[in-house]
Parts: C-alpha cells; sequence; structure tokens
C-alpha cells in the first residue's frame, strides 16, 4: 500500500457548469462534445474533419493530444485538421455510435465496448490488430482517492467494507471504468477466499452496500467526491486522482491497494463513418500518432501509463510500478468476463440488486 501527496498546484479539473458552456457541435450519449479547432479563419472539408468519440476522464488528454496532432498533421501534409471529441460513460458512448452518433474514432475505455461497435457491424473484425499493442496506445489502473489524512483509515479493498465507509463509484452498467473497479475487488477477494465463489460475492455485496452514489460515468463520480463533497473514499481511474491530488494537495491523497488491475483502454477506426466520410486515413494517422515519443509523453503528463516503457519509466516518480496488477485475461478475456459478471442477470445485478 503506497500513499501519495502532490505538492503542486495550479486548477485543473473543470465543473460541470464550464464543461457545459465549453462544449460544441454534436451530443453524444449526454457526453460533452468539445471542438479540437483548426486554426482561426480556416475551414477544412469533410475529409479533414474527425469525430472522437471517447469516455469521460480522456477530456483534458484529448484537448492537449488534439493540439500536437493538429501541429503534426500541418506540418507533414501543410493541411489543418479539425478534431472534435465526444465523451462520456464509456458503455454509454459505446451505444450511441451503435445507435448512429457521429463517430470515425473511438478511444474507449475497454475492449468489449468497441467489439459492441464490431458487432453492430460499424467497425472491420480484426481491429484489435490494426495498432500496436492490441490497439491500446496506453494503459491505467484503479486506485483509491480518500480525504486529507484519511480519516476512515482506508489502507485495502477490505477496508471499503467496513460499516461507516461511504464509497462514491460509478455504474458499471454505463462505465467502463466501473467494470475495471469491479473486477479489481473480484480479483482481491479471490485471492482472499481461495476461490470460494460465494464468499467472494458476499465481500462485494459489502462493498457495494456501502456505494452511496452510484453516477454514470467516471468524472461524474469525481465531480460527486471532489465538487460536491459526498463520500469518504472514491474508487477512481489512476488519472483521476492524480489530477485531483494535483489540484488540491492539501485535500486529497492517494491509497494504492494492495492488488488492482492492468485497465486497458482500447482505440478503433470506425470504418463504416470513416468510409463514407473519406476520413479512414486522416482517423488511421490519428490514432497512429497516439503512439509517438511526442504523445506518449502528454499521455504520461495527463496521468495515464505510456505504452512505451521506456517513456513509462520516465513517470516512476508519478505511478507506482510496483503494484500487483491482474489483467482482463485472469477473467477469461472480456467476452466472458461480460457474460459472467455483466450482462443483465450476471453476478453484479445479483449482487446489487441483493
Amino acid at each position: 500500500m503506497k500513499k501519495i501527496r502532490w505538492e503542486k498546484t495550479g486548477k485543473r479539473l473543470i465543473t460541470a457548469g464550464l464543461l457545459a458552456a465549453l462544449t460544441v457541435g454534436l451530443t453524444a450519449c449526454g457526453g460533452g462534445t468539445d471542438s479540437g479547432a483548426s486554426a482561426a479563419g480556416e475551414s477544412t472539408d469533410s475529409a479533414l474533419k474527425i469525430t472522437n468519440v471517447s469516455y469521460d476522464p480522456t477530456r483534458e488528454l484529448y484537448q492537449a493530444y488534439n493540439e500536437a496532432f493538429i501541429a503534426h498533421y500541418q506540418e507533414e501534409t501543410g493541411e489543418t485538421p479539425e478534431i472534435v471529441q465526444s465523451h462520456g460513460g464509456s458503455g454509454g458512448q459505446a451505444r450511441s455510435v451503435v445507435e448512429g452518433a457521429e463517430a470515425d474514432v473511438v478511444t474507449l475505455a475497454l475492449e468489449h465496448d468497441i467489439t459492441l461497435i464490431e458487432e453492430a457491424g460499424l467497425i472491420e473484425p480484426g481491429w484489435i490488430d490494426e495498432f500496436d499493442r492490441d490497439s491500446s496506445p496506453y494503459t491505467s489502473t484503479i486506485v483509491f482517492l480518500v480525504r486529507a489524512g484519511n480519516p476512515k483509515n482506508i489502507t485495502d479493498w477490505d477496508s471499503l467494507t467496513k460499516d461507516g465507509v461511504e464509497i462514491i463509484n460509478p455504474d458499471p452498467k454505463s462505465s467502463g471504468g466501473a467494470c475495471w473497479n469491479f473486477l479489481a475487488a473480484w480479483h482481491y477477494a479471490d485471492l482472499q477466499y481461495g476461490g470460494d465463489e460465494e464468499k467472494i460475492k458476499d465481500f462485494e455485496r459489502k462493498l457495494y452496500a456501502n456505494v452511496t452514489v452510484m453516477d454514470s460515468g467516471a468524472r461524474g463520480a469525481t465531480t460527486t467526491f471532489v465538487e460536491n463533497g459526498q463520500g469518504d473514499v472514491l474508487i477512481a481511474w489512476e488519472n483521476e486522482a492524480l489530477s485531483t491530488v494535483e489540484e488540491y494537495p492539501d485535500d486529497y491523497e492517494i491509497v494504492t491497494p494492495s492488488i488492482s488491475i492492468l485497465a486497458q483502454p482500447s482505440v478503433a477506426i470506425v470504418d463504416e463513418n470513416a468510409d463514407k466520410d473519406g476520413t479512414q486515413e486522416l482517423a488511421h494517422d490519428y490514432l497512429e500518432y497516439l503512439y509517438s515519443d511526442e504523445a506518449q509523453l502528454i499521455i504520461g503528463e495527463h496521468g495515464y501509463r505510456p505504452s512505451t516503457e521506456s517513456i513509462l519509466n520516465q513517470f516512476g516518480d508519478k505511478f507506482d510500478l510496483s503494484i500487483d496488477l491482474c489483467t482482463i485475461e485472469d477473467f477469461g478475456g472480456w467476452n466472458a468476463a461480460y457474460d459472467k459478471f455483466f450482462n443483465d442477470g450476471a453476478i453484479f445485478d445479483e449482487i446489487y440488486n441483493q
């Protein structure tokens, strides 16, 4: 278990009201949509405009990345692309694309959400092999964000089952991050109880009985915990916890549990839309550039773990690289995990309904 306190300041979290004022363009599944604008006064044809439908904690990452990509693309081609970004709970964002929301690329919280779009016929099979590292240009993990001084003495997953602990956590039915949260807790209990599934379920049942607010997405959960002051602990994406402590170093701490999970957000071109819009080449360049050294540094600066090991190691003072991480393969892959835990009537419904 490792606690982190940052000594940096600088306001970065944006309130929901300000985000609403900043959003432009289309809206997908209730998530905000931001325009990564091209150079002032310039117009772009349809082949030079793409929409990136992403999950909610990546908003600031892609604002910074889009600026870097546009500058790179201008240097390489002399042309100025326009990038529109849309954010919301990952599962909800995937469903919105299936239902017709404009998206040339998706950068979602987990592979299964992109598979949902593939199964609707909008993404060609084999997308996971189109880009390096299973089309996962960055990773993350799950940590706990607590209030300064850690008044409830949160040390590990078992702390979250104690009476009187109020947890803020998003909903696995709409949030990809919440699925990672559930699986990390399950893996911890699995090791504690030697695979006894009834005891593991009881552990999860006690944990979710302490969840007082279940937002639709991870950013909403952060807002509930930080801006609305609810709860004792937030089960959070590592980048969300880091950015909160960076902004409010005297108010929050990060507790890294003894065991967590290697969260692998995935990216893909929405082939049906990109072919229709003539944006296939631009969409590919946009996702490919995420693996560049410049982009990997931006990724690390925004609290995600770069997939390039040498660049990841440059952020060893930010991330706990010694944490024991399980992977989705420990659950048989995402299809098996969804069948067992998250589909209607599966284990999460069983636990939560009780």
